[in-house]
């Protein structure tokens, strides 16, 4: 496949600077087959979308604060943006700019930390080796938890195309986030409140969690002009035993499993073709794909030529084109922030 045919127009001003208020207000474009016009709705209707007995999985990571501005010897401005924990205090990092990094630098702050203390008073990081593409292998020094150093000196990383200040970094967390860890949001999740959760259980539709630490995998673009060359970096999942019991229970009652997010598609496709409930994954999903275990799927509109709009391309099939040219005149809002569409998979005849 070439990755010309996952490109698309997306105006500048179409990116979301700022979430939906309240979350459920964002718009939700349904779809609903080929041939049918697409409805256009509000998340805050999921609730008279899904079905009594759909099983509904969220991805419930948490995302840390993981972008750090800091600087070297000479004074010159390095960021760092933590992707994986190795160990208590090695992680593997995103540092920006990377050329000319050499290994057992130390790494101090650029600012004071957020309770105005001298620069450098904590934290510092060493760097170990050079893991190519701008990756690098870091360590924190001291005995200082490296969370507390994060919430101390660390920012929430939203993506480089919202460049408005977030008044609320609650708002790039979803409200069942849970265990620290990841350093991108599963940005799907972000639409749902209280009250919608409420609405669903009313519904009789069942809620399941699993993790995913989203990392690199999901917001590495692709550089390559054959989508199959495009390599996928490992990201950690989890899926509990609670939710595995209702996955099955869902499989042999042939109930809808409805996947609140790319994450979540992941988690769950992973676990179907490997028969791992825990681990790491690499699984990249692009057509043709045998897709086990999602039947619909809410999700945002995604960046151009990226592995998630190649994995709705393989859920929807080529129509997924003709989804966002609606999307897009009818002045939708893309990305992060963005509104999103509930998708139900169909088979494409290619």
């Amino acid at each position: 496949m070439d990755i010309d045919d996952f490109d698309y127009d997306l105006p500048e001003d179409r990116i979301a600077q700022h979430p939906a208020t309240p979350r459920h207000a964002a718009r939700l474009l349904v779809d609903r087959g080929p041939g049918q016009e697409p409805w256009h709705r509000r998340v805050s209707d999921l609730p008279d979308l899904l079905e009594s007995g759909d099983l509904l999985v969220v991805n419930d990571t948490r995302v840390i604060p993981a972008r750090l501005a800091l600087r070297r010897a000479t004074g010159a401005a390095v960021e760092l943006l933590l992707l994986e924990a190795r160990s208590e205090r090695v992680w593997v990092a995103l540092a920006r700019p990377s050329r000319r990094l050499r290994p057992r630098e130390v790494l101090t702050p650029a600012e004071p930390d957020r309770t105005g203390s001298a620069a450098g008073a904590e934290l510092a990081v060493e760097l170990g080796a050079s893991l190519g593409e701008g990756r690098w292998e870091v360590a924190f020094a001291g005995d200082t938890a490296v969370e507390t150093l994060l919430e101390r000196w660390g920012q929430v990383p939203l993506p480089p195309y919202i460049t408005a200040p977030l008044e609320d970094p609650e708002r790039y967390q979803t409200v069942f986030a849970r265990r620290p860890a990841s350093v991108a949001a599963p940005t799907a999740g972000l639409h749902l409140s209280p009250s919608v959760l409420e609405a669903l259980s009313d519904r009789g539709v069942a809620m399941a969690t699993v993790e995913l630490v989203v990392g690199l995998g999901t917001f590495r673009p692709i550089t390559v002009s054959r989508v199959e060359d495009h390599v996928m970096h490992q990201e950690r999942f989890r899926i509990p035993p609670s939710t595995l019991e209702q996955l099955t229970a869902a499989h042999v009652e042939g109930r809808t499993v409805v996947a609140v997010g790319t994450t979540v598609v992941r988690t769950l496709e992973s676990w179907a073709a490997n028969g791992l409930s825990e681990g790491s994954t690499e699984l990249f999903i692009r057509r043709p794909y045998p897709f086990a275990v999602v039947d619909r799927l809410l999700t945002n509109f995604h960046v151009p030529r990226s592995t998630l709009l190649v994995m709705i391309d393989a859920f929807v099939g080529s129509r997924w084109q003709g989804l966002y040219r609606t999307a897009l005149a009818e002045d939708y809002r893309f990305l992060s922030f963005g509104d999103a569409m509930l998708l139900n998979r169909h088979d494409d005849p290619r």
